[in-house]
């Protein structure tokens, strides 16, 4: 196996970017939070995988007292299995099809509000799985994509107050109303002495050691499930519960977040996509727990005024084409892209990309067997598939793959059988639940960056259906992707001969 091209050099894209280098002293903050945040991961990825080890801790037994007391109350013992199993299959895990009646869901939903913030991000999982659960589970859960209860004002002020002591004074206002609240945190509308309007986003008290307890009773929980529920065991509930403990601590840290900001900014300067923007993080005001940036403009797409005329296909061309190409060229994207999260300035047709708590990140291997993985997928390949998973470290590069390959081949097949040998869009998502189930069937793990990825398409799709009904997506993402393997300066077409 040859070794792939390198990624370009992020370092040199943010020192090359002149939106950064727009905001005095940018620059070097933003080359600082990027070496920061590089070691910051690899420490939340091992606590992440401590906190997923099924064991007893001190802060756990109080958490497994809560949960049987919330457990209890809904007089549902089986509602916890059954509310981890769907969040899993919204990664596209597929246990079983988790009990869709009324009761079930209401008694799941009665859980995920006692449960506090650890549930009602499981909620959000859930909510944003158009095309992996069943319709009832995804709109029972709805909102938690917008309800979450707002902190007091008071609360609010004495963070902000705390984490900025020595800058307070350069924010001249904080509005009294959150723009939007959600389990990790909420948002205001601020404004800075010199004019600047700004996004004020502050940290629920108290998280982190919340956090931390919940997961280790969810991986008690995901435990106790393969032993009890044969359905589960296939579909490495410990695995995801590594994976969901991974995203939320990641998510917890604002500093991680101005990380992503500034290095999502520099690629998408480097594309030339001026339509696409991220905001860009206040020098001297982002904390673990408090985060200042720009204020952009736009409303969520799925919230777009029908009467004003947006240019559907243009949108989504633009929008398919920008997440694709930081992706594929530079490894790094949005990883959490529903509806609220992307807006449309209704007067330019440009994108704002807000909330990046949560990115994806490829290196030049992996960078390699996404592309790999997409030829495969779309010629029905299950061994181009499985060594594709070789090349993101899923699978060993000397383990024996025959037996991994005739399973894969026998759920592809069954696939092309029932859609009549069409490829369709609706069909990668399944057809990346069938790798995934083979993963865990096999004790592999699940790759982060390739579940978000995929996840992203999904919302795509639901991004064509809110703004070009009509249009072929599939047509759009194999476009731009044959676009970008004919460019030789992209250097995908050398990182998939070295995949």
């Amino acid at each position: 196996m040859s070794i792939p091209p390198p990624l370009p050099n992020l370092d040199a894209l943010i020192r090359g970017s002149e939106r950064l280098a727009a905001v005095p002293g940018l620059t070097q903050q933003a080359l600082q939070w990027h070496h920061e945040a590089a070691d910051q991961r690899v420490v939340v990825s091992r606590e992440a995988k401590r906190l997923a080890t099924p064991r007893l801790w001190p802060d756990t037994i109080g958490s497994l007292l809560s949960m049987g007391w919330r457990v209890v109350t809904t007089a549902a013992p089986d509602v916890p299995f059954q509310l981890l199993g769907a969040a899993a299959a919204a990664v596209g895990l597929r246990v079983e099809p988790p009990n869709a009646s009324a009761g079930t869901l209401e008694r799941a939903q009665r859980l995920v509000r006692a449960g506090g913030p650890t549930y009602v991000k499981l909620g959000q999982f859930i909510a944003t799985a158009d095309g992996l659960l069943p319709d009832e589970w995804v709109q029972a859960f709805a909102w938690c994509r917008d309800e979450a209860p707002a902190l007091p004002t008071d609360v609010v002020l004495g963070v902000v107050d705390r984490e900025l002591a020595d800058v307070r004074d350069q924010l001249a206002w904080i509005d009294d109303e959150p723009l939007a609240t959600g389990s990790i945190g909420q948002v205001h509308r601020g404004r800075l002495v010199d004019g600047t309007e700004v996004v004020v986003k502050v940290r629920r008290p108290g998280l982190r050691r919340r956090f931390r307890a919940d997961i280790e009773t969810l991986a008690l929980t995901a435990a106790a499930a393969e032993k009890l529920h044969e359905g589960t065991r296939s579909a490495n509930l410990p695995g995801f519960v590594e994976l969901f403990a991974q995203l939320a601590l990641e998510e917890l840290d604002f500093r991680l977040e101005a990380a992503n900001l500034v290095d999502s900014t520099a690629v998408l300067e480097a594309l030339g996509a001026d339509h696409m923007r991220a905001p860009r993080p206040v020098p001297g005001m982002v904390t673990e727990r408090v985060l200042v940036m720009e204020l952009l403009p736009g409303v969520s797409y799925a919230r777009l005024d029908p009467s004003r005329d947006h240019d559907g296909e243009r949108l989504l061309h633009l929008g398919i084409k920008g997440v694709v190409e930081a992706t594929l060229k530079h490894g790094v994207f949005h990883g959490d892209l529903h509806a609220g999260n992307v807006l449309v300035d209704e007067d330019t047709g440009s994108f704002s990309l807000v909330d990046f708590g949560i990115a994806g990140r490829l290196d030049a291997a992996q960078r390699a067997g996404l592309v790999e993985y997409l030829t495969a997928w779309a010629m029905s390949d299950a061994e181009g598939q499985i060594r594709a998973m070789q090349s993101f470290g899923a699978i060993a590069h000397d383990a024996e793959i025959e037996a991994l390959v005739a399973e894969l081949q026998v759920e592809l097949d069954l696939l092309q059988d029932r859609s009549r040998g069409a490829v369709t869009f609706d069909q990668l998502g399944l057809t990346l639940g069938r790798l995934l189930q083979v993963l865990a069937r096999n004790g592999f793990r699940m790759p982060k960056e390739l579940v978000l990825f995929f996840k992203n398409l999904l919302y795509l799709a639901g991004f064509a259906a809110s703004v070009a009904p009509d249009a072929d997506v599939l047509d759009v993402v194999q476009t731009i992707l044959l676009d970008l393997l004919a460019d030789p300066e992209s250097g995908l077409a050398e990182a998939t001969t070295a995949a």
